[in-house]
């Protein structure tokens, strides 16, 4: 009797301790469904070995299929050559984008974050114009190749399945994707170094295989090609149509998680309810009712979650849902669930003591400000503002003038001497004081003089302060518009430094003679000077 209860004993702690553990002592089994560390090890769930299962994913055979394996970390663009396995097809040179070093043009900017790792490719669809001026490229289209890790053969049906990417709307306007394959890698690269050779199709060893159009602005889009190829395909390349494309502006998409496999390897995986950042977001499983449905963020049960459908997601992560059959046992492939964000680049200008209204602020000093706004879809779009404020500012300007003349400042003519304020408007409305302190030159204009040899105003000269330099040149014409005298480097007011009346060697006429008179102040300034004088005899 004793030996018999004993044993039962044994076999109720055998029990216990394979569902769970005993109640006070350490566990030694994971329950996988249950968001606890049963065993004690530290790790919940799926992130344990204990709950390994198989990942039902189709197996891309496209090498580095997000573009994470490297063989260089990018530092500026055209560097394709660091992705591991990717070639640079066309002469027109795609980028290789990662977090690691270079992240794209700057005012091309990628989507983030990207949808698998931290790398993608970047590609132009036509150039707005060449290096020598010449207008838009619309044959300059950049492809990215690879040869397959196992081959398409030929009456299989295949899917091609990407994320495509859009950055500005403008510079990402509607076009189409298409999927090139060769019988053999030795057709990579193609064009021979044309930079406006175009699509693969316009030499000889290519075939289109398909073609999806694409339409977004600052987003990731999932797409997909479904080929069944009439020939053994060894070797694939990616990019834009064959179309041409004469833009004035720079067009730009991005690839990332490229996976080609046979169309029945995609049968079992998540697909997404509604858009990522809206309230009502969720995900979503085939339904077989052989299978009993447990759904994961981040490795760990969300417990009672066990439809084929998770609704109503409100936290990013990465989910899964484990499928369990009567003699089966598989994990889909992660949904990496990202809100998408969005970045937009402004500038201002403001006066000083004026605000400028951004979001709820209303801002007043100079700098970089940022604010989170909420786009149509309830995604976050972050605006950068570059605010600059104009101070009123003043200015003393000291200005010269020959009688007669005029200083202008903003629209007004000032013509006497003395001090002035004036106050200017930039285009932007912002007010400058401007104090001008105006005199005149020191210089007289004879408006008559006698050639009578009584040695009083014989020579028509002109006479001048200490700021007049030289007369650079002195001209006098007779009213009917002939020169009569003219003369050069003339120092003002010295004795026969002028006309003395003659012309052509006899005493000309009197009358009214008009002169002009090119004049070097000492402030290094040229004027010219033009008026009246009498001949008086």
């Amino acid at each position: 009797m004793k030996i018999l209860l004993f044993l039962s004993i044994f076999f109720s702690l055998i029990l216990v301790s394979v569902r769970g553990g005993l109640p006070n002592g350490p566990a030694n089994v994971e329950i996988c469904d249950n968001a606890l560390d049963d065993d004690g090890d530290g790790r919940v769930d799926l992130n344990d070995p204990d709950c390994d299962c198989p990942e039902a994913a189709p197996v891309s055979r496209i090498p580095n299929p997000s573009f994470e394996e490297q063989d260089c970390c990018p530092g500026n663009r055209s560097q394709m050559n660091c992705a591991t396995g990717w070639i640079q097809a066309s002469a027109p040179t795609t980028d290789y984008l990662h977090s690691c070093g270079w992240m794209g043009w700057p005012d091309l900017p990628p989507p983030l974050p990207f949808p698998d790792g931290e790398g993608c490719m970047g590609f132009r669809n036509g150039r707005p114009g060449g290096n020598s001026g010449d207008g838009p490229q619309a044959n300059w289209k950049e492809y990215a190749g690879a040869c397959l890790t196992a081959p398409l053969r030929a009456g299989v049906a295949y899917r091609f399945e990407f994320y495509i990417g859009y950055t500005h709307r403008n510079n990402s306007p509607p076009t189409s994707i298409v999927f090139f394959g060769s019988t053999t890698c030795n057709n990579l690269p193609f064009g021979g170094g044309q930079a406006d050779f175009g699509c693969p199709t316009n030499g000889p060893g290519w075939m289109q295989l398909g073609s999806v159009a694409i339409n977004g602005a600052n987003q990731w889009q999932l797409k997909e090609i479904n080929v069944v190829p009439t020939q053994d395909i060894h070797a694939i390349a990616i990019g834009p149509g064959c179309v041409e494309t004469p833009l004035d502006i720079s067009t730009y998409y991005f690839f990332d998680k490229l996976v080609l496999a046979e169309e029945r390897e995609f049968t079992f995986r998540i697909s997404t309810l509604g858009h990522p950042c809206s309230e009502a977001f969720g995900l979503s499983i085939p339904y077989y009712d052989t299978l009993q449905y447990q759904w994961y963020k981040d490795g760990i049960a969300l417990v009672g979650e066990t439809s084929p459908q998770l609704k109503n997601i409100k936290e990013e992560g990465e989910y899964q849902v484990r499928a369990l059959g009567p003699n089966s046992c598989r994990i889909t492939t992660a949904y990496r669930h990202r809100r998408p964000t969005s970045y937009t680049q402004l500038s201002a200008v403001i006066c000083e003591g004026e605000s400028y209204a951004f979001g709820a602020r209303n801002l007043q000093g100079a700098g970089a400000y940022y604010d989170t706004l909420k786009t149509d879809n309830n995604c976050d779009s972050i605006v950068r503002l570059g605010l600059e404020v104009i101070g009123q500012e003043s200015d003393t300007v000291y200005a010269r003038i020959f009688e007669g003349d005029s200083w202008i400042v903003g629209r007004r003519p000032y013509t006497e001497p003395g001090r002035y304020t004036a106050t200017l408007t930039s285009r932007y409305g912002c007010d400058s004081i401007v104090h001008l302190v105006l005199e005149t030159y020191g210089a007289y204009f004879p408006n008559a003089f006698s050639p009578n040899e009584d040695g009083r105003n014989d020579t028509f000269t002109i006479y001048a302060g200490e700021d007049i330099q030289e007369v650079l040149r002195l001209q006098v014409f007779n009213r009917w518009g002939s020169l009569v005298f003219d003369a050069e480097g003339l120092t003002p007011g010295a004795p026969g430094s002028g006309w003395d009346g003659t012309a052509n060697g006899k005493a000309a006429e009197p009358g009214l003679y008009v002169y002009q008179a090119t004049i070097l102040t000492t402030d290094g300034r040229e004027h010219l000077i033009k008026g009246e004088v009498a001949l008086v005899r």
